[in-house]
């Protein structure tokens, strides 16, 4: 019995080793909690087939992984006029921009999507901006902060309607921009029908009783305000003795300068941008024309002062309260100085409507520009830079933004834009 026992004891070993190599006696591992001279406590039993569990006991992400910025991106173009005359209103709205999209990111992003930038620029020109929207369009874009030209972002408007594109002129303030019942145009600034309207009770009240003249440079802007202001003054029984035209790019007003100075003018009033405007200030003093100018939101930017020289002193012009005053400007305000950029004019307007895209997609919770425009269109406030904006059911803001300034010297010598009180 004994030596049978042991054969098969010798068999049992020799079927052990030829199907796993060899026998090995397991060990368990310490547990890392486990101190010595404790008993540790015996290996669990092999678990069985785990069942299906409730969502909520179901493995979660960490918190950092939850709140983790996403690797997607949204895009943003912007559009304006970076070359050409105009070039220092592109400056204005594409360093707003650029500023409002960077601090936003750093926060995050809209939705936990960073923000990616296109940037067009359309030279003032129709069909340059035409060209601009047509390639944001085909690139993806989905939200568009521009153009400054009315006369521009009225047709690349159409072009962003047909491609489902959200757009935000900082700078378009023609009533057309907004009339044409599309889901997709907004502006973070005023109406011209507006602007005349300050424009012709002001001249009403202080020029009440003397001549006035009327210029525009043709252009759907400039054009489009001069006729505003003009059926201000009508609607106050005021007629002027002068109403006339130019070209944009035109040099010499010896022409028009002679044709004020016959009509005795005492105020002309411009209907266009700064270059034009400062130059024929500069040629009515040379000429010996003392009539002041009147100008509007399209002359406010230093370069105004730089081309009229002297002779900007007393110029009068319609704009919205100085943004840069607004205490919740006062930190943007201080980095863009710091980077020396003076955010003249529609620099904050720029900001300004990145504010509002944000604020609004979070409240929808989608980028999707449709989801987004509606929240836009819903009454709601949004708390930016330049105060508490909402839009009416057309796009545009529901706040009367327009007041008077003089450019006076200031406290160093510099002839600049200041409110009138």
């Amino acid at each position: 019995m004994i030596r049978f026992f042991g054969a098969c004891l010798a068999f049992a070993l020799t079927f052990a080793t030829a199907s796993h190599g060899q026998v090995e006696t397991p060990v368990l591992s310490p547990r890392p909690d486990a101190q010595p001279g404790k008993p540790q406590a015996q290996p669990p039993r092999p678990a069985q087939a785990p069942r299906s569990q409730p969502p909520s006991a179901q493995a979660q992400p960490s918190r950092a992984q939850a709140s983790a910025p996403a690797q997607g991106q949204i895009k943003f173009g912007l559009a304006g006029p970076f070359t050409g005359q105009n070039a220092a209103f592109g400056a204005q709205l594409k360093n707003g921009a650029e500023q409002a999209i960077a601090d936003i990111n750093a926060a995050g992003g809209i939705l936990r999507q960073k923000i990616a930038v296109s940037v067009g620029d359309d030279a003032s020109d129709a069909r340059q901006g035409v060209s601009v929207a047509n390639r944001f369009a085909s690139t993806g874009v989905k939200f568009v902060i521009g153009h400054f030209n009315s006369g521009v972002t009225i047709p690349a408007s159409d072009v962003y309607n047909e491609s489902a594109i959200l757009v935000v002129s900082p700078a378009s303030t023609n009533p057309k921009v907004t009339e044409r019942s599309l889901w997709n145009v907004f502006r973070t600034c005023g109406r011209d029908d507006q602007q005349g309207i300050v424009a012709g009770d002001y001249i009403r009240k202080v020029y009440k009783g003397r001549k006035i003249a009327v210029v525009h440079d043709k252009t759907t802007y400039g054009q489009g305000l001069a006729e505003e202001t003009r059926n201000a003054l009508a609607a106050s029984g005021i007629i002027e003795v002068l109403y006339e035209s130019i070209n944009v790019g035109t040099k010499d007003f010896g022409a028009l300068v002679t044709k004020i100075k016959a009509s005795g003018a005492e105020l002309v009033y411009f209907g266009g941008t700064h270059v034009e405007a400062a130059l024929l200030l500069r040629q009515m003093r040379d000429l010996g024309v003392s009539a002041v100018l009147m100008g509007a939101d399209g002359i406010t930017d230093d370069d105004f002062a730089s081309i009229a020289g002297p002779a900007a002193e007393g110029t009068l012009m319609t704009y919205a309260p100085d943004p840069r005053k607004r205490p919740e400007a006062a930190d943007v305000v201080a980095r863009f100085r710091a980077g020396n950029f003076e955010p003249h004019a529609y620099t904050l307007y720029s900001y300004a409507a990145v504010e509002i895209i944000k604020q609004a997609a979070e409240a929808a919770q989608s980028l999707e520009p449709r989801k987004v425009a509606m929240v836009m269109r819903s009454g709601r406030a949004f708390k930016t830079v330049i105060g508490d904006i909402t839009f009416d059911i057309k796009g545009d803001i529901t706040r009367p933004d327009y007041v008077m300034y003089v450019w006076k010297k200031d406290a160093t010598g510099k002839i600049t834009y200041v409110q009138i009180d």
